[in-house]
């Protein structure tokens, strides 16, 4: 793409500034001198992660930013569009009139720039208002991160707290219901609940939910009971709560902190006109605020102008590590030379060789800056060209997720193909979970982390990513630990580098590892999302049991881990499955729970699975109901045989998976 000439993007540069001045004096000028209530900030939370000086992005979003406070529209406080590959939207509070609202997104358009300077991805929250901006499409689109549960440092008193708690979550539920299905189209809603309490007199429960109104019904209200959800987790017996996501907001406190009057389905209607005489004398003020306005701001222009002159022109690297994190979004920007991974690596010696799986081996690597890396070395089973192989590195590089290992770019010259990811310090969770002396450093706590961690990467992949990804590969190798024991999920985009024949998630070639695969998998070579949910199932039981679902292959106990696990759960014995090293620090509900969902995650029938959205709220709420499980798919020996010969070797990747870009139907009828 051609980069706009310099001083025509520094023009525009000066014409934001400028409107930003004048917005803002004018503001002092009305007397609307109150800044809004900020709350959190979030930078780079959506793939990209910085753009440059001058570059094509930074014209469009100061023109984006430049004209956001002109676009506070009366009717919904909302607004969304696009320009160039910027996207933005704002969403105002539903009872904050129009004159807030417009104060709120300005302030927010000012501020945004000065906490997120040079990120391609922005959010911001205020009591009045959110103003959000990103490199890729964010409308009609649930997002459920950046996100943060804000609870009231104020406790309820211990006798009111479980009555006070099924109020908030009663009152809650049926906000959302009534704000997904707003017949205005705003999707807010507000309620005052009186409730007894110590004090003499009752006092009430204030509570407000709301989302972009440019959400499906069921969208909002899948955003908002997520939202619930991670309420309950922080605040519950608190006297007030907050959750403020992307797409949505939860809200309750026991005093008024809307509006209560204005919380209407409209904002009010504008102010009548002004007495006889009142425009003449508005008139003259304002020709006497803006002249020497616009005085000052044509000084301004002209200095800023020429101080922008005389800059010296930033260099641009290429094909090098000085390109990390600086643009994803072309190949030449992922493209590392093949002499600088080698340097890196040490021409691949036998010393840095860090792993070895079935898409190949993988090398711990230093640039000349110092920053580590791992460097995959492909084997030669593809059978990708070298354009379309470029092109998918370029589409998983723009995922993003910190339970992603993150993938930094490629090179791709003479017999090599090599792919660059972060290097994440501590090793995959076997290194861990199945060694005796190592294990010792996990605790329950940090086990239900790394479930919960590898959970949310797993929903990301299927749902909230802007390409569907079934992995087909999880596995506890497949799982990496950083510095503070959170999990990353590692070769999550290989399948999409691979190419096979494949027709609607049948597929000719099977990968996977034994052990972890369903039966619709290996049997019928059909594959889905609840592929991965199987997996899953089978990681949670690993994790909880410390044990290799591969070791009771010979066992007496059982014939595999699943069989063993509803064989406890049957005898009504089901923490006999809990790892003894963590029996002195786990909380026995928890651990029960989660087995219980192991369970629901490996049962035969793909359907009676549960999806990750399902799973994520399970573990995130102890007050979500698990149903009951049925029996696990049991693959061995007594269990289901394939129709065919499959060359299964344990603990051992099969064949290259396939590319997914062109699945129409991955979910199970």
């Amino acid at each position: 793409m051609n980069e706009p000439c310099p001083k025509m993007t520094s023009f525009k540069f000066l014409i934001f500034l400028s409107s930003l001045f004048v917005i803002s004096l004018l503001s002092l000028a009305s007397g609307n001198e109150a800044a809004p209530t900020y709350k959190l900030h979030f930078c780079s939370g959506w793939p990209g992660t910085a753009f440059t000086d001058n570059s094509t992005f930074q014209s469009n979003l100061d023109l984006v930013l430049s004209s956001l406070s002109s676009n506070a529209t009366p009717v919904t406080g909302f607004s969304n569009a696009s320009a160039g590959e910027v996207y933005w939207l704002f969403l105002c509070r539903g009872d904050v009139n129009t004159t807030v609202c417009q104060d709120c997104v300005a302030y927010a358009a000012k501020e945004i720039l000065q906490r997120c300077p040079f990120q391609k991805g922005a959010i911001i929250w205020y009591d009045e208002c959110l103003l959000r901006y990103t490199n890729v499409s964010i409308f009609s689109t649930i997002n459920y991160g950046p996100g943060l549960p804000l609870p009231n440092p104020q406790s309820i008193q211990e006798a009111e707290r479980d009555s006070f708690i099924g109020l908030v979550d009663s009152t809650l539920d049926s906000l959302a219901n009534l704000a997904s299905n707003s017949v205005t189209g705003k999707k807010f809603a507000t309620k005052e609940v009186e409730f007894n309490s110590s004090l003499a007199a009752p006092q009430k429960l204030y509570s407000l939910v709301q989302c972009t109104p440019d959400l499906s019904v069921s969208d909002c209200y899948k955003c908002l009971r997520v939202a619930i959800v991670n309420q309950s987790s922080c605040c519950d017996g608190r006297q007030g709560g907050r959750v403020l996501l992307p797409s949505c907001n939860i809200r309750y406190e026991v005093y008024p902190f809307y509006n209560v009057t204005a919380a209407s389905p409209a904002f009010p209607p504008p102010p009548p006109p002004l007495p006889p005489g009142g425009s003449k004398m508005s008139s003259l003020k304002i020709v006497a605020i803006v002249i020497p306005i616009a005085v000052i701001s044509v000084v301004l222009f002209f200095i800023a102008y020429s101080f922008l002159r005389r800059r010296p022109k930033k260099k641009h690297y290429t094909s090098s590590e000085e390109n990390v994190g600086v643009e994803i979004t072309t190949i030449e920007s992922l493209q590392f030379d093949l002499d600088i991974i080698e340097a890196a690596t040490d021409k691949f010696s036998y010393d840095n060789k860090i792993g070895e799986g079935g898409f190949g081996a993988v090398y711990k690597g230093i640039f000349s800056n110092g920053q580590q890396i791992a460097v995959k070395r492909l084997s030669g089973r593809h059978g990708q060209g070298a354009a379309e192989f470029k092109n998918e590195v370029v589409l998983i590089a723009k995922l993003n997720h910190r339970n992603l290992v993150k993938l930094l770019g490629f090179c791709d010259e003479g017999k090599e193909k090599l792919l660059v990811y972060e290097y994440v310090p501590n090793k995959s969770l076997d290194y861990f979970l199945f060694n005796p002396v190592n294990r010792r450093q996990l605790n329950w706590s940090i086990h239900y982390k790394i479930i919960g961690g590898i959970a949310r990467g797993i929903l990301y992949l299927h749902e909230d990513s802007r390409i569907r990804i079934i992995h087909r590969d999880l596995k506890v190798s497949n799982i990496l630990l950083d510095d503070s024991m959170n999990p990353k999920i590692s070769d999550f985009g290989l399948a999409r580098i691979f190419v096979v024949d494949q027709t609607q998630g049948n597929t000719s070639k099977i990968v996977g590892t034994n052990g972890y695969m369903p039966p619709e998998y290996v049997i019928h070579v059909r594959y889905s999302v609840k592929s991965d949910v199987f997996s899953f199932g089978v990681l949670m039981l690993e994790i909880i049991s410390g044990k290799k679902n591969s070791h009771f292959y010979q066992s007496e106990l059982a014939e595999d881990l699943l069989s063993y696990a509803w064989k406890q759960w049957r005898s009504g014995t089901p923490l006999e499955l809990l790892d003894p090293t963590v029996r002195h620090s786990c909380s026995r509900n928890e651990v029960v729970r989660c087995i219980q969902m192991g369970l629901l995650c490996v049962q035969e029938d793909p359907t009676n699975r549960p999806t990750m959205v399902t799973i994520v709220l399970m573990l995130n709420s102890h007050s979500v109901t698990l149903p009951l499980p049925k029996q696990p798919a049991f693959l061995h020996p007594s269990g289901a045989k394939p129709n065919k010969p499959v060359d299964l070797q344990s603990d051992q990747s099969i064949s290259p998976s396939v590319n997914e870009a062109s699945f129409t139907e991955i979910y199970p009828r």
